[in-house]
C-alpha cells in the first residue's frame, strides 16, 4: 500500500530509522529474583490497606537478557487501537475518526474509507478495533467510537467487511448502541475482546461527571458496565440479567468506572479488564458474569482535587476486589496476555499499557494474583495506549501522542 503525503501542517508518516527513536534496555543475564516493587512514589490515601497481600506494589521482576524497541512507524494522531491482520500487517485507529493500514516495515496506508462519523471531542472519537476470529473467511472488522447522536453522545460499536484492496469498509453494521444518550466528553471505554466461543465483550466509561456515575450501578443502563453479545449484536441467551425486569439484557457485568482495556486470558477464557481510578485506583479485574465491582461506593485512591471519594469505603459485601490496583495511578490504556515464542518466561503474563505512566507494565500472575510486576518501554517517555503480540512473539505498542508512534519491541539478536 503507498504511503500517504499529509498537508504541511500535519506530521509526516515516517519509517523512523533515526538511532535516537530506538533503544536497548533490560540488560541482564539471569533472571532476577523478585525484589522491593516498582513503584516508589507515595500513595495518594496511605490509610487504605490491600484487601490481600500482594493487591498493590508487587514485587519487581526484570525480563533476562536484552531488550530492543524500535519506532516503526510515526505521525500517527493520537492512534488508539491496533489490531493485527493475518499477513503481520496492522490496523490502527486514529481518535480524530480515521482507520489505517500499517505495515509492518512501517508503510502508512491512506485513510480507510466508510466508517461512520465519530464525536471526536475530549475522550471521544474512534477508538478500539479487533477483527473476526473468522476473518481469514469473512474479513469482518469490528471498531467501538464515540456515536454523536441526537442529545450528545455515546459508546457504539460497529462491524464491516475489509476490501481485499485494504481500502474501504463494506456494508457497516451497528451492532451496539450503549444507552442512555450524554453530551459529555469523558469515560466512553472502550476496548473489544472476542471469547473462544465468539461472544463479542465490550468495555463501558460511566460518563465521569458526578451526576452519571451511579449510572454504573443501574442496571437499565449500560454506562460503567462490561457488555457481552454475539457477533451479529444479539443479546446471548445466558447473559446473567437476561429476563430481569429493567436490566439491559447485554450487561455482563457492573460498577465500573472506565475501562479501556478488555483481554480474554488463554486456555481458561477468563474475561479480564483494566480501568482508570480517581487519584489512585487503578483497577485490574477478573471480569465475571454478574458480579459488581463497586464503583462509585467501593474504590481505592481519592478524588483529583485531593479529597475522599463522597461516601466510598475499599470493601463492601456483595462487591468485588480487584485482583490488583495502583497508587498512584498508571492511567491504564490497553491490556493482551503475552503467547509467543519469542519471550517463554513471559506466557500467561498480563500486558497493560500506562498513559499517565509512560510505560508498558508486565505482570506476572499465579492462581489468579499478580505476583511480580516490571515497567518495560520506559525511554519512550510517550503515553502508551495499545499492546498487541505478533506471530514471532515481539510486542507492538502504539503511542497516544500528536506525533503518534508504532513501536516495536523484542529480544535483541
Amino acid at each position: 500500500m503507498r504511503p500517504i503525503v499529509l498537508a504541511a501542517s500535519a506530521s509526516l508518516l515516517v519509517l523512523a530509522a533515526a538511532c535516537g527513536a530506538n533503544g536497548e534496555t533490560g540488560a541482564q543475564t539471569s533472571p532476577a529474583a523478585p525484589g522491593a516493587p516498582v513503584e516508589t512514589r507515595p500513595a495518594n490515601n496511605p490509610d487504605q490497606k490491600p484487601a490481600f497481600e500482594g493487591q498493590t506494589r508487587a514485587p519487581g521482576v526484570q525480563t533476562a537478557g536484552t531488550l530492543r524497541n524500535e519506532t516503526i512507524a510515526s505521525g500517527l494522531l493520537h492512534p488508539w487501537g491496533l489490531a493485527l491482520l493475518p499477513d503481520g500487517q496492522w490496523l490502527v485507529t486514529e481518535k480524530p475518526g480515521r482507520m489505517r493500514v500499517v505495515s509492518a516495515q512501517g508503510q502508512v496506508g491512506a485513510p480507510i474509507a466508510g466508517l461512520p462519523a465519530v464525536s471526536a471531542r475530549g475522550q471521544g472519537g474512534l477508538l478500539d478495533v479487533i477483527i473476526s476470529p473468522a476473518f481469514a473467511q469473512d474479513r469482518m472488522v469490528y471498531w467501538s467510537y464515540a456515536e454523536p447522536r441526537e442529545g450528545g453522545n455515546a459508546t457504539s460499536v460497529a462491524r464491516g467487511r475489509l476490501s481485499d484492496d485494504l481500502t474501504k469498509i463494506e456494508n457497516v453494521q451497528v451492532i451496539f448502541r450503549a444507552l442512555p444518550v450524554y453530551d459529555g466528553d469523558k469515560h466512553f471505554g472502550s476496548s473489544l475482546a472476542f471469547a473462544p466461543d465468539g461472544k463479542l465483550f465490550i468495555t463501558l466509561g460511566e460518563r465521569s461527571d458526578k451526576p452519571m456515575r451511579p449510572q454504573a450501578q443501574d442496571l437499565g443502563s449500560h454506562m460503567g458496565k462490561t457488555i457481552r453479545i454475539n457477533a451479529d449484536g444479539s443479546v446471548p441467551a445466558d447473559n446473567p440479567f437476561v429476563g430481569q425486569a429493567g436490566a439491559k439484557p447485554e450487561i455482563w457485568s457492573l460498577g465500573h468506572r472506565n475501562m479501556q482495556g478488555v483481554a480474554v486470558q488463554p486456555g481458561t477464557g477468563a474475561v479480564w479488564t483494566v480501568e482508570h481510578g480517581t487519584r489512585g485506583g487503578d483497577e485490574i479485574n477478573l471480569d465475571q458474569a454478574g458480579k459488581n465491582y463497586g464503583w462509585p461506593g467501593v474504590a481505592y485512591g481519592v478524588e483529583y482535587n485531593g479529597q475522599a471519594i463522597p461516601e466510598a469505603v475499599t470493601a463492601r459485601e456483595g462487591t468485588e476486589q480487584p485482583v490488583y490496583y495502583w497508587d498512584p495511578v498508571i492511567a491504564p490504556g490497553g491490556m493482551t496476555f503475552y503467547s509467543g515464542p519469542m519471550f517463554p518466561g513471559w506466557n500467561g503474563n498480563l500486558l497493560v499499557t500506562g498513559l499517565g505512566g509512560k510505560h508498558l507494565a508486565r505482570l506476572v500472575l499465579e492462581n489468579n494474583r499478580v505476583v511480580g510486576e516490571e515497567r518495560l518501554l520506559t525511554g519512550l517517555n510517550e503515553r502508551i495506549r495499545d499492546v498487541a503480540v505478533a506471530a514471532d512473539g515481539s510486542v507492538w505498542v502504539i503511542t497516544d501522542e500528536e506525533d503518534g508512534k508504532l513501536v516495536r519491541l523484542a529480544a535483541a539478536q
